[in-house]
C-alpha cells in the first residue's frame, strides 16, 4: 500500500481523455478521503491545465485511508469514480508545522495553537507582493525566507491573486509565467500558481505558515462574487493541504483609490459581498483551516477591524487589525483598536496585522517596532505582524516598484536592504524571550505597577503612553518601559509566597543585566533599580 507522511502533502493527478471546450468552468472534480474511522472529507481538485486535474491532501493523523474521485461530468470515466488506498505514518522529523500540525484558535479563544494543542505564537512578516517575479526564484525568495526563519518568524502574509497598489495585469504583479487570471478574467492561469507553489511549500518546508491572502478587496468589484468563488475554490484546492490560514482578501472594504461613489452604499454592499465569500470558504475546506480577514484603516477603532469587514463576525476564527503607519503618534489608536477587538464577541484571537512599516514615510524605525509589538503582546494580543517598506512591494535596486495608483511612491528602498532593517530582529529577539514561559498564559496586569509619565500627550492619551505590564501571578512578570511612557516607579501586588529574580531585558540585542532578588516591603512593593541606559527595556521578573 502507498504510503505519505501526517501532515506532509501528497498529490494524485487526473488525467481526462475527454476533452472540454472550458475545462475551469465545465468540470468541478472532489476527491472524498476517508480514515479507518469512518470520517470523511471532500476535498476540491484544481484545474493544473489542458486535461488534467490534481488533489492535493493531508492528514493530522496516521492510519489507512482510501479516496474516490466524484467528477460532475460522471460519465467521465478518467475522472469519475477512480478509487484507490494508502497508508498515513507518523511524521519523525523536526519541522513544528509537521511534527505538531497547523494552526487554529486555541479553546481560550486568545492564542492560537497546533492541532496537537501545542501553543503557537504568531510572529509574521509582510510579504503582500511575495509571489511575484520582482522577488525572483529561487534566490530572492530563498534569501528572504532563510532570514526570516533564521530570525524566529512563524507566519509571512502573502497575497496568492491579484495585489494591492496596483490594477490587475500592472506588469508589477506578474511571476514567472504571468497573472494569477486570464485577461478576459475567463479563468486562472495554472502556470502562475505552479510557480506560486514552489514558493509556498517552501515556506512551509522552513516551518513558516503562510498566511495566504486571497485578493485585494477592490477587485471584488471588478470580478464579482462568483468569479471570486471560484478564484477561493482554486486557491483551497492548491493551498489548503498545507499548514496554512486564510485571510479572505486584504482591505477587503477598500474601494480602487478613483472610486467616487456613495461609500456608505459601498461599505454596506461589499460587507455583505464578503460575509458570502468568507461563509464559501468556510463550507468549502474540508481542513479547517482559521479564516481571517484583513481590513481598511478607518477612523474609528471598529473600522479597523477585521470582523467589521463582514456582517457575521462568528465566520472568522481570529481578528485582523490595522491601525497606522503614523509612528508613536499612532500607539493610542493601535492600543484603542486592540482592546475593542478583545471585548468584541465573539471572542477569538486579535492580531495587529499592519502597524507602521519599518521606513516608511522615512520614519517607523526599529524603536518603533519593539513599541508596537511589546505593547500589543503585553496588551493581550496573540502575536504580532511585522511589515518593512521595501518588501511588501518588492523594491528591486535596479528598478524600484514605482508610484502606486494615487500618484506617489511608498518609498524606494530595496528588498535586500530592508530585509537586514534591525526591528526584524528585535521582534524576533522578543518572542525568543516569551517563549522561555508559557506566554499563552499571560494577561495583562496594569495593577502590577506604578509609572511616571513624561507628561508630554493629551488627557486622552495619557492612558496609552505607560509602560506595559502583563504575565501569571507567582510566576512571571514582563513589563516593557521606554523614556517614551514613562519609568516604573514601583512594582506591586508581589504575592507574599513568591520569590521572584528580576532582570533587565535589552530587547534589541537580548542582552541580560542582571538586577537579583525582587524583595518587596510589608506592602508588597518593590522600586526596580534604574537601567544603565536611557532607552527602552523589558523588566522581567521571574519565579
Amino acid at each position: 500500500m502507498h504510503a505519505i507522511t501526517q501532515n506532509v502533502v501528497t498529490e494524485w493527478s487526473f488525467v481526462s481523455s475527454r476533452t472540454y471546450p472550458d475545462p475551469f468552468n465545465d468540470v468541478e472534480l472532489d476527491v472524498v478521503f476517508a480514515g479507518e474511522n469512518g470520517k470523511q472529507m471532500r476535498v476540491p481538485a484544481f484545474w493544473a491545465g489542458d486535461s488534467v486535474w490534481r488533489v492535493r491532501f493531508s492528514s493530522a493523523e496516521s492510519g489507512a485511508f482510501g479516496y474516490r474521485t466524484v467528477c460532475s461530468d460522471q460519465g467521465n470515466p478518467d475522472l469519475h469514480g477512480i478509487e484507490g488506498s494508502f497508508q498515513v505514518t507518523p511524521y519523525t522529523g523536526s519541522n513544528p508545522i509537521y511534527r505538531h500540525g497547523p494552526i487554529r484558535a486555541a479553546a481560550d479563544r486568545r492564542h492560537f495553537e497546533h492541532a496537537d494543542g501545542t501553543p503557537f505564537f504568531w510572529l509574521a512578516d509582510t510579504q503582500w507582493m511575495g509571489l511575484c517575479k520582482r522577488l525572483s526564484w529561487p534566490e530572492d525568495f530563498q534569501t528572504l525566507t532563510n532570514d526570516r526563519a533564521r530570525k524566529g518568524f512563524s507566519v509571512v502574509q502573502i497575497v496568492a491573486g491579484p495585489y494591492p497598489d496596483m490594477t490587475q495585469f500592472d506588469e508589477r504583479g506578474a511571476n514567472e509565467a504571468g497573472y494569477a487570471w486570464t485577461d478576459d478574467l475567463s479563468r486562472v492561469n495554472p502556470a502562475y500558481y505552479d510557480m506560486a507553489d514552489r514558493r509556498i511549500a517552501y515556506m512551509v518546508d522552513r516551518g513558516l505558515v503562510p498566511c495566504v491572502v486571497g485578493c485585494w478587496g477592490y477587485y471584488l468589484e471588478e470580478m464579482g462574487v462568483d468569479r471570486i468563488k471560484k478564484h477561493w475554490r482554486n486557491l483551497i484546492a492548491r493551498y489548503g493541504a498545507y499548514p496554512v490560514v486564510w485571510c479572505a482578501a486584504g482591505e477587503a472594504a477598500m474601494p480602487f483609490y478613483s472610486y467616487s461613489g456613495d461609500r456608505r452604499e459601498y461599505d454596506s454592499r461589499i460587507r455583505s459581498q464578503w460575509t458570502d465569500v468568507v461563509r464559501y470558504i468556510r463550507e468549502l475546506d474540508p481542513f479547517r483551516r482559521a479564516i481571517g480577514i484583513h481590513p481598511t484603516c478607518g477612523p474609528t477603532p471598529a473600522s479597523k477591524c477585521g470582523h467589521s469587514q463582514v456582517d457575521e463576525a462568528g465566520l472568522l476564527d481570529f481578528d485582523m487589525l490595522q491601525t497606522g503607519h503614523g509612528g508613536h503618534h499612532d500607539l493610542p489608536s493601535a492600543l484603542a483598536t486592540l482592546q475593542y477587538a478583545l471585548d468584541h464577541e465573539p471572542r477569538m484571537p486579535v492580531i495587529n496585522s499592519e502597524s507602521c512599516y519599518e521606513g516608511i514615510l522615512e520614519m517607523n524605525r526599529e524603536e518603533i517596532q519593539r513599541l508596537l509589538f511589546w505593547t500589543s503582546v503585553l496588551s493581550g494580543a496573540a502575536g504580532h505582524t511585522y511589515g518593512a517598506n521595501g518588501i511588501w512591494q518588492v523594491n528591486r535596486v535596479e528598478k524600484p516598484y514605482g508610484p502606486s495608483p494615487h500618484g506617489s511612491s511608498w518609498g524606494d528602498r530595496p528588498w535586500q536592504e530592508a530585509m537586514a532593517l534591525a526591528g526584524s530582529t528585535c521582534l524576533g529577539l522578543g518572542k525568543r524571550l516569551l517563549e522561555r514561559y508559557e506566554w499563552w498564559r499571560f494577561e495583562p496586569h496594569q495593577d502590577w505597577i506604578d509609572c511616571c509619565q513624561i507628561g508630554i500627550y493629551n488627557a486622552d492619551h495619557a492612558p496609552f503612553f505607560v509602560p506595559r505590564a502583563a504575565g501569571i501571578p507567582g510566576k512571571v512578570r514582563v513589563i516593557y518601559t521606554s523614556p517614551l511612557l514613562g519609568r516604573v516607579e514601583r512594582v506591586k501586588s508581589i504575592e507574599p509566597d513568591a520569590r521572584y529574580r528580576a532582570f533587565y531585558f535589552n530587547p534589541s540585542n537580548a542582552a541580560e543585566i542582571e538586577v537579583g532578588a525582587v524583595v518587596p516591603n510589608e506592602s508588597g512593593e518593590w522600586r526596580p533599580p534604574a537601567p544603565p541606559i536611557f532607552r527602552d527595556w523589558v523588566l522581567v521578573l521571574e519565579s
